[in-house]
């Protein structure tokens, strides 16, 4: 498009040129008024018409205004140039430049810059034909590339943005695709682990009730309320995985609004790791406590934060090494405006990419058995989602085989 450019204007500069050198070349051709005064028969005056060169009859400027509106007429209103005129003697000793612009003899002397030539040639039969000496309008254009480059500026960045458009599409039609096939993996995930979830429960469920219409346990009030603290606590687990679903729903459509009031997060604290005893005594585990903060007092919403916490360490316990005990090790520390909280483990660890999408909504990181851990993949998002609404951050690091930390830091009450 350069290079077309480039030969429109040349072309289009040297047809405004020739234009002017006939325009010049006809009035060269007409004699001017004025001249030498001659006395002939008994003191008659007349004057003898003389034809003029143009450089003589018209000036820097009037020349100028002729070629820019003969280049405007080509649609190179904005076009920069410089012209002469030379004039030719017969002997060729009289040759000079009788007009010139400002810059000329510079551009012309440049062999890069582009030069026409046109003779200004008085019109054959006209009174000045074969009279005035022979003279030619030189036309420079000095930098054609540049002033192509600067016409097409606006097509150019047009082009450009039209690219830039075409790509963006493209990458946002392929974005979106391979996000639809995530969600479709995703969506496939929590409808295996919701079935999973819910129909271990059921199925207990209903062996209760089957157990129940024995005679035998009829008869028996000890049998009979055995099984039927089955049917509750299990009807209390479905429910759980209910309500963890609705406020995952909620959350995304941040519905929730936190009850915030001072909170001191050390008897928080406490009170999980309590709740988690019986889980670790079986597992022959413990929890390291180090709470180092000299100022633990928060401005939280005390259940929304007491699951965040039980979230953390239930994640922990979940995700121990088989056979091996799990150490959990909760450190605690502050400074003037940050509440930290440490959470370690010693348990199977998790890839890089793992690392990078575990707080992503219903992502769970399988470990070759997609049902050897239970969940719904929604237990980190949610403490993420938790931490960010009380205006904190959550980090997590991890190696594969040795285990997991996650670091907490929130904003200290303010006094």
């Amino acid at each position: 498009m350069l290079l077309l450019r480039e030969e429109q204007i040349l072309e289009k500069v040297q047809e405004a040129t020739k234009l002017v050198g006939e325009e010049l070349g006809e009035r060269k051709g007409s004699y001017a008024a004025g001249g030498k005064k001659s006395n002939l028969f008994d003191g008659l005056t007349f004057d003898l018409a003389k034809p003029f060169t143009i450089g003589k009859q018209l000036t820097v400027e009037e020349i100028k205004d002729k070629l820019r509106k003969a280049l405007a007429e080509k649609g190179l209103k904005d076009i920069k140039f410089e012209f002469g005129i030379a004039s030719f003697g017969k002997s060729g000793i009289e040759n000079y430049f009788e007009r010139q612009s400002e810059n000329f003899a510079a551009y012309y002397e440049n062999t890069e810059n582009k030069s026409f030539v046109t003779p200004l040639t008085a019109p054959s039969g006209s009174a000045g034909e074969n009279l005035a000496p022979n003279e030619v309008l030189i036309v420079v254009v000095p930098n054609v590339e540049s002033q192509a480059l600067q016409s097409l500026k606006w097509r150019i960045i047009m082009s450009g943005l039209f690219t830039i458009i075409i790509i963006s599409a493209f990458y946002l039609t392929v974005r979106t695709m391979i996000r639809q096939k995530k969600l479709g993996e995703i969506k496939n995930d929590f409808i295996n682990n919701m079935t999973h979830e819910f129909k271990t429960p059921i199925a207990t469920i209903s062996l209760a009730v089957d157990a129940m219409r024995n005679e035998k346990v009829q008869q028996d009030r000890e049998k009979l309320g055995y099984f039927s603290g089955i049917i509750k606590e299990e009807n209390q687990r479905m429910n759980r995985q209910v309500e963890t679903i609705l406020k995952a729903s909620q959350l995304e459509k941040q519905e929730v609004d936190l009850n915030l009031k001072p909170v001191h997060v050390h008897e928080v604290i406490k009170d999980v790791v309590d709740n988690f005893a019986l889980q670790l005594d079986s597992k022959n585990g413990k929890v390291e406590l180090q709470l180092n903060a000299q100022n633990d007092l928060i401005a939280a919403d005390e259940v929304h934060f007491s699951n965040l916490v039980n979230n953390l360490v239930d994640n922990a316990v979940k995700y121990a090494k088989d056979n091996i005990p799990p150490l959990i090790k909760l450190s605690t520390q502050s400074n003037s405006k940050k509440f930290i909280m440490r959470i370690e483990d010693n348990g199977i660890g998790m890839s890089r990419d793992t690392v990078k999408r575990i707080f992503e909504r219903f992502y769970r990181a399988h470990t070759g058995n997609v049902h050897n851990v239970k969940g719904f993949g929604l237990g980190l998002s949610y403490v993420k989602t938790m931490v960010e609404a009380h205006d904190g951050d959550i980090k997590a690091e991890s190696i594969l085989g040795k285990g997991s930390t996650f670091t907490v830091e929130l904003p200290l009450k303010k006094s």
